[in-house]
């Protein structure tokens, strides 16, 4: 017997039951896009919107087709800065949380 989950399972429940570790996802994609990495920061999201409003959900919030937004969040995906934010507020509102950006100056 295999002693292994599915990777995709166990980051949905625990996005469930831990609002802190959701926000930290959350926090932790928005720090990836604006540090520019925006593959990892994407494939971040996608688990996030997979764990709480789903893409048909996220579908109808955006008025954007479900496969467009699988296409955007994939790792080869491009989202428009329109749709990035569209998505992010919807998580965002899902979550409950405000989003801050912070500035810190290179020495």
């Amino acid at each position: 017997m295999a002693l292994t989950r599915d990777y995709k399972q166990t980051i949905t429940e625990r996005v469930q039951r831990d609002p802190d570790f959701a926000k930290s996802l959350l926090d932790e994609a928005a720090s990836l896009f604006l540090n520019g990495e925006p593959e990892v920061a994407r494939l971040i999201l996608r688990d996030l919107v997979n764990a709480t409003v789903g893409f048909e959900r996220l579908s109808q919030e955006t008025e954007k087709p479900s496969k467009s937004l699988h296409r955007m969040l994939s790792p080869s995906g491009n989202p428009s800065m329109d749709n990035l934010a569209a998505i992010f507020n919807a998580v965002r509102n899902s979550l409950g949380v405000q989003l801050e950006v912070h500035t810190v100056q290179a020495a």
